[in-house]
């Protein structure tokens, strides 16, 4: 147990961390088609500044969360901090966009260690009848990092290059690591069982593989035969992995946790649900851009109508679906969001930007009807001794969701898009093919609603029941 004169540093530090890689992650979506136009790369490969980060984050939650048990998450979280602000400080001066991919590996690697650990070191430093307001402190600062991005984002890209962006969260990430090392103590305890190297290795190789096939399943430059085989060993990756994890004592993923019908449903709505979000958030600020020519400051108000309505909703979700239940809130949230992708779906050059901030903002609206009520629902179905992975599972769901959303807008938008075009990438985009654009956008909105559609369906089947008792 850490110090309790320690707290509210320690709050402090916690709710840095958290602030930072999530100011980060909304500023870099709306630096997207900047990066593409410095570097003058395609929409396949940009998108891998995003799901990089995305990517190693999901692949790595788990382990770090793991390890976290047997080192100490103090230390855990401390080398966190360091890591993402020297990976920021690379993320500056990248002088091409491999170099800046690897870049976003190395911050990513960070701030998975700083989810990983964050919430843990909150529980053990807040004594129980606090936990619940220091939690909430803490969604907070998410709501803050995720409100302040677009907007900050866009300011600062109408003043200066989308490096500034990564600068920012450099002297924040180096400081607070030093202040870390002098606040966070080590564990009183250790946790004994073995790590989970190779069901660590075969999920990462199977989400590496499987995001590859993805990304490339558009490109000229890979053969049928090429995605075939990536694809067949990213699955094979994957049916090793859960064969692993069934036979350990102590896997990386619990694997009997999805005996539980509603607790494998709400993992499922929640993966979907973020592929629905991120589906939207990858495309719309290239419409804003390219179709609609509005200055940065002004896509960055624009885009702040997600966060800001999930802001304002949360806190109500919460309280309705502890009087209501969680399946019903869950699922109204979930059809609210799915239809504000329908409504994108439909704009044209003509469309307003207010009116797409205003379907944008029923997006958010829906999933903060469905995210808090969500997360309920799963860490109810699950045991005292099982929480602890049945969060990180959560968060490496809503990851894994954000991930698979970007890969799957990305790919329809560009078979829509090069398939119109004769070949052309979106970096290669002209007025003249406006109305391509439109088409593939309209295409790939279309193919988040369906899948909004599927997660309406899981989170319904999950069914009434709210406690572990009555499963």
């Amino acid at each position: 147990m850490y110090s309790p004169a320690n707290k509210w540093p320690t709050f402090l530090i916690v709710a840095i961390g958290v602030f930072m890689s999530t100011l980060d992650s909304s500023m870099v979506n709306i630096a997207l088609p900047f990066i593409m136009k410095d570097f003058h790369s395609s929409l396949n490969d940009t998108q891998w500044v995003v799901m990089v980060y995305l990517l190693t984050i999901t692949a790595t939650l788990l382990f770090w969360g793991h390890l976290s048990d047997r080192l100490g998450r103090g230390k855990i979280y401390t080398a966190g901090l360091l890591i993402f602000g020297l990976g920021s400080l690379a993320c500056a001066y990248a002088p091409t966009l491999p170099f800046l991919v690897v870049a976003r590996f190395c911050q990513a690697l960070g701030a998975a260690m700083m989810m990983a650990a964050g919430p843990a070191i909150i529980k053990e430093t807040f004594p129980r009848e606090q936990l619940g307001r220091s939690l909430g402190l803490i969604g907070m600062a998410v709501s803050l990092g995720l409100m302040s991005g677009p907007s900050l984002g866009g300011f600062l890209l109408e003043l200066a290059s989308w490096r500034v962006l990564f600068f920012i969260t450099v002297p924040l990430g180096l400081l607070f690591a030093f202040l870390a090392i002098r606040i966070l103590p080590g564990p009183t305890q250790h946790h004994t069982g073995p790590l989970d190297w190779l069901g660590s290795l075969t999920w990462a190789t199977a989400l590496v593989l499987l995001c590859l096939t993805l990304t490339h399943a558009s490109s000229s430059s890979w053969s049928a035969s090429r995605l075939l085989l990536t694809g067949s060993a990213g699955a094979g990756a994957l049916g090793c992995f859960i064969a692993i994890e069934a036979r350990l004592p102590h896997p990386l993923l619990a694997m009997k946790l999805f005996r539980n019908r509603h607790f494998t449903l709400a993992i499922v709505s929640a993966v979907l649900s973020f592929m629905v979000l991120f589906g939207v958030i990858l495309l719309i600020p290239f419409h804003l851009d390219r179709v609609l020519n509005l200055p940065p400051s002004k896509i960055g108000l624009v885009m702040l109508a997600v966060p800001s309505s999930i802001l304002v909703v949360s806190p109500l979700a919460g309280w309705l679906s502890d009087y209501v239940g969680t399946r019903l809130i869950s699922t109204l949230g979930l059809s609210v969001s799915t239809l504000g992708v329908f409504l994108l779906a439909t704009i044209q050059t003509s469309t307003p930007p207010l009116i797409i901030a205003g379907q944008l903002m029923l997006v958010g609206l829906g999933q903060a009807l469905f995210l808090s009520p969500n997360s309920a629902s799963v860490l109810s179905h699950v045991e005292a001794s099982k929480a602890g992975a049945a969060a990180a599972l959560l968060a490496t769901a809503r990851n894994l969701g954000m991930l698979l959303g970007i890969a799957q807008g990305a790919l329809i938008f560009s078979l829509y898009f090069r398939g119109l075009t004769n070949g052309l990438d979106l970096r290669d985009f002209t007025p003249e093919h406006t109305a391509s654009f439109l088409t593939a956008l309209h295409g790939a909105f279309f193919g988040a609603a369906l899948t909004g559609l599927l997660g309406i369906a899981a989170s319904w089947l999950r069914g009434n029941s709210n406690h572990l008792s009555e499963e």
